[in-house]
């Protein structure tokens, strides 16, 4: 199934939509059994919405999700392992809250690709696609632009259908942007700015935060949204004069984006006071924390895909302090902030229903070391291999998939690339196996270019 880049008018702009409900009925929604593999049907359509939580910067898989106590101290690093309630899996010590609930996740050991830039393997990590730009050359060649392929919350804007006042994609609390580089694989790429996810700029953990917060990429607030109602007002009026063709474009685009930002549930998401203080201090007092507290309550709310980012752009990056930066700030928080989800999604039944990814956009090196001009050591970038956690609509709990070799730096086992990620969650979405979308240069592109990784469903690690 093709579905065509062009034949969209302006009405089409800043079109959202719930996009996420199983069973639907619209064309090109649901494939027939025969079309998909017995592993790949176990995950179909099981998935409402998709929480992918990015560790921006690439966390070290020795320290966190693939100890190896047994080699080297130049490779092991400075942590210890725990047990978990997997029999014979452990994981760092600084992750004891995931060490108790691991029968909720699936611990993939064997993501890889071949990407060791943070601008390449973020494009890679958030599409599933290499970016369209050569390789080489300086970081200034490979910013965000307009030929990227659409980021997940953008592919699934275009094919479904938009319902309900909900918008298909919102990414919180940061924009990837390091000085002059905006990092690629954030929006909609070549689909178009209409397509692009909302963007929530601003801390949740802050007393004022607010609505307001939501934003499309390029600024628009809910003041000028408002302005714009009051303009189109004296359009109407005939104070000002615009073709009906304009005028008619102009009032579809204000009336859906001033609908969105006043939906009476989209409100309520961003009402965090409505938690209780205890349900606030379970999630840490962080902006992570109550970033993914915001996610859950934007699930809940209806929005298919959230994306959630720890901290600011490469704050997993650590090639300085290492061990400091994830013992004192950067794995307590994501302990705590991933046990208070899971416990509520779990609770609340939505964790049947919402297939949450935890992963960075690679890993770090084994051997540790140390920058010229440093004298705290640390690992640098590692695409080889990498760890990540699933969890949740259909997923299986308690195992692990994919082994590495004696110093985490190669699988052998079967790797699993960006590529599985996306066909996965596509998959988990009920977008069929087949369906294809058009560049401006009427390339045809699957959305599913890779294959779906069944062990999360099968538990079959092979």
């Amino acid at each position: 199934m093709t579905i065509p880049l062009y034949g969209l008018d302006r009405r089409g702009f800043l079109r959202v939509g719930a996009g996420g409900v199983v069973g639907a009925t619209l064309p090109g929604i649901r494939a027939s059994a025969d079309d998909l593999g017995s592993e790949a049907k176990l995950g179909f359509g099981r998935a409402k919405s998709v929480l992918i939580v990015i560790l921006s910067g690439g966390p070290s898989q020795l320290d966190t999700l693939d100890p190896k106590p047994e080699a080297p101290a130049e490779v092991r690093g400075e942590f210890s392992p725990i047990s978990t309630t997997i029999p014979g899996v452990s994981v760092c010590e600084h992750l004891p809250r995931l060490a108790q609930q691991t029968d909720r996740w699936s611990i993939m050991r064997t993501l890889a690709h071949r990407e060791h830039n943070h601008l390449l393997a973020t494009h890679v990590a958030l599409t599933g696609r290499p970016t369209p730009l050569p390789r080489g050359g300086s970081d200034l060649d490979r910013v965000e632009s307009r030929s990227d392929f659409p980021n997940y919350a953008a592919a699934l804007d275009f094919i479904r259908t938009p319902q309900d006042g909900i918008p298909t994609g919102v990414s919180l609390p940061n924009y990837f942007i390091e000085g002059p580089l905006t990092w690629p694989g954030q929006h909609a790429g070549f689909l178009g700015p209409q397509h692009d996810p909302w963007q929530i700029r601003g801390d949740p953990n802050d007393k004022n935060f607010r609505m307001e917060a939501l934003s499309m990429r390029d600024g628009m607030s809910l003041g000028r949204l408002r302005s714009r109602r009051e303009l189109l007002e004296e359009l109407s009026s005939g104070r000002r004069l615009l073709s009906s063709d304009d005028a008619n474009s102009f009032r579809d685009q204000q009336e859906v984006a001033f609908g969105l930002l006043t939906s009476g549930r989209m409100v309520e998401a961003f009402e965090l006071d409505r938690e209780t203080d205890e349900v606030r201090d379970r999630y840490g007092r962080n902006k992570f924390g109550q970033s993914l507290l915001l996610s859950r309550r934007l699930i809940e709310a209806g929005v298919p895909v959230v994306q959630a980012a720890m901290g600011i752009v490469q704050t997993w990056d650590t090639h300085v302090d290492n061990w400091g930066k994830l013992k004192n700030t950067l794995l307590p928080q994501l302990d705590t902030g991933l046990a208070a989800l899971t416990d509520d999604l779990l609770a609340s039944g939505l964790l049947d229903q919402t297939l949450v990814i935890v992963m960075g956009e690679f890993g770090r090196t084994p051997k540790v070391s140390t920058l010229p001009g440093q004298t705290i050591p640390g690992r640098d970038h590692w695409a080889h291999a990498y760890s990540g956690l699933f969890a949740g609509a259909g997923v299986r709990g308690g195992q692990v998939i994919g082994k590495t070799d004696a110093q985490a730096a190669y699988p052998v086992t079967r790797a699993w690339s960006p590529a599985d990620i996306c066909s996965t969650v596509f998959n988990a979405l009920g977008v069929e196996h087949d369906v294809t979308i058009t560049d401006p240069l009427q390339r045809p592109h699957h959305l599913l270019n890779g294959t779906v990784i069944s062990p999360l469903y099968t538990g079959h690690s092979g």
